[in-house]
């Protein structure tokens, strides 16, 4: 008999989260003889899907061996509106425990997992239940200014971190960092005190996905973007909040001060804002590109750059973080310039030789991490060894997908009715 799982997902269908770091796992674990379901919440559901549309994504997830269901997602106000959507979204779940006898519920996040426990601790049926927590969400909120450190939400939240933590079975977080913080034991045994198995698995990429950034590629593009042998700086990724604008932006004016680079930013929103900040900065059309691509288009484009950059601030809730551009980056071959305090991403870099860190965000450390990089791209492996770090880290498939299944099977063997998952793809 087939084993089922419900992923929940507090996102949209369409966000290229859920595209890119959400559909391919669950196609992996369809694949490896898990029956598939998916829950998520659309934002402007009745606008945004005719059940037309809905019935045609469902159909072709289904194809995938994916059985969808989406809930509305309601966004203000925002407390009484998330404990709605929280409240359905654990009927909906227990009404599928009752239906379907599921063997896992995996929440992705903290919002879903309150979901999952609340609808298990209705059921009586059991299933186990992985919280893939992602991030320290209430350090978020007291790093953002939202909150206030211990103050009365900070302190609510935490109690029902902790009590989410002793609900579940198993426990999949971002980075070697979050791991120490949390479940330290389990660096040396894989398991936590009470013996529940923890997973690291960062962020991971398709791979197949950036083998069109080779060298012919990024040659047609550099010729199709007209920037000749100028240095190309780029990034991918929203500014603002966790991520770094001023400094950014002065980074940038930094590069075509120093070596006449060519700016290539690969964003989702807030294209016309970005590109008025930087001619702000002096910078004239044929400086930049500031560009929005589809997921399936950002290799290609990215692929004629010569170094890329990623500047979170360094708080304590970013130690949990595991930035995707990372992947991306290394992925298509190309160095990177980060800045420390953020997940695991300075040793990563450091230990595999594919870039530059920052400890601190001033001109002279940016022109100090430019003429270290220059240095870098003399060296004649440097591509490669960007991709192998993709390889080894964020493989999709042979590092993430891998790593689920692993998870999946010890709570099978737990159960003690693992039937072999790794064996049933033919």
């Amino acid at each position: 008999m087939s084993k089922k799982t419900l992923y929940i997902c507090y996102f949209g269908l369409r966000e290229p989260l859920v595209q890119t770091q959400v559909l391919p796992y669950l196609r992996e674990l369809s694949v490896r003889g898990i029956e598939v379901h998916l829950l998520t919440f659309e934002p402007d559901k009745r606008e945004k899907w005719s059940s037309e549309a809905e019935a045609v994504m469902k159909q072709a997830l289904w194809e995938q061996g994916i059985h969808w269901t989406a809930l509305a997602y309601h966004k203000t106000p925002s407390i009484p509106a998330t404990a709605f959507d929280i409240l359905c979204g654990a009927l909906h779940i227990w009404r599928l425990i009752r239906r379907e006898k599921l063997n896992f519920l995996h929440a992705r996040v903290h919002v879903p997992m309150l979901m999952a426990a609340l609808a298990r601790s209705c059921s009586s049926h059991k299933p186990k239940i992985i919280f893939d927590i992602r991030g320290f969400f209430p350090e978020e909120y007291v790093d953002a200014g939202l909150w206030r450190p211990n103050g009365l939400l900070y302190k609510l939240a935490k109690r029902v971190e902790n009590w989410l933590l002793r609900q579940a079975d198993g426990f999949v977080v971002l980075t070697e960092k979050a791991r120490d913080i949390l479940f330290p034991e389990s660096s040396a045994t894989g398991r936590d005190k009470q013996g529940r198995p923890v997973e690291v698995i960062p962020c991971c990429v398709d791979l197949q996905r950036f083998e069109v950034a080779d060298g012919e590629t990024r040659k047609k593009t550099r010729e199709t973007l007209g920037i000749g042998d100028r240095t190309t700086v780029a990034y991918v990724g929203s500014f603002g909040g966790w991520y770094l604008t001023e400094e950014m932006l002065d980074f940038f004016s930094v590069a075509r001060d120093l070596e006449d680079a060519f700016i290539l930013i690969l964003t989702q929103r807030d294209k016309e804002r970005i590109i008025q900040r930087l001619r702000g900065r002096g910078m004239r059309e044929k400086d930049f590109l500031v560009e929005s691509v589809s997921p399936s288009e950002l290799p290609k484009l990215l692929s004629a750059a010569d170094v890329a950059i990623s500047f979170i601030k360094p708080c304590y809730s970013k130690l949990s973080s595991s930035p995707t551009k990372i992947a991306e980056y290394l992925a298509c071959g190309i160095p990177i310039i980060a800045n420390s305090g953020v997940g695991d991403i300075a040793e990563q870099i450091t230990s595999d030789g594919v870039g530059v860190v920052i400890n601190e965000f001033s001109l002279e450390s940016y022109r100090k991490a430019l003429r270290e990089l220059n240095a870098m791209r003399k060296e004649t492996d440097l591509a490669a060894r960007c991709r192998e770090s993709a390889r080894k880290r964020f493989d999709l498939i042979e590092v993430g997908a891998k790593k689920y299944r692993s998870l999946y099977e010890e709570l099978l063997t737990e159960r003690s009715d693992f039937v072999g998952i790794s064996s049933v793809r033919g």
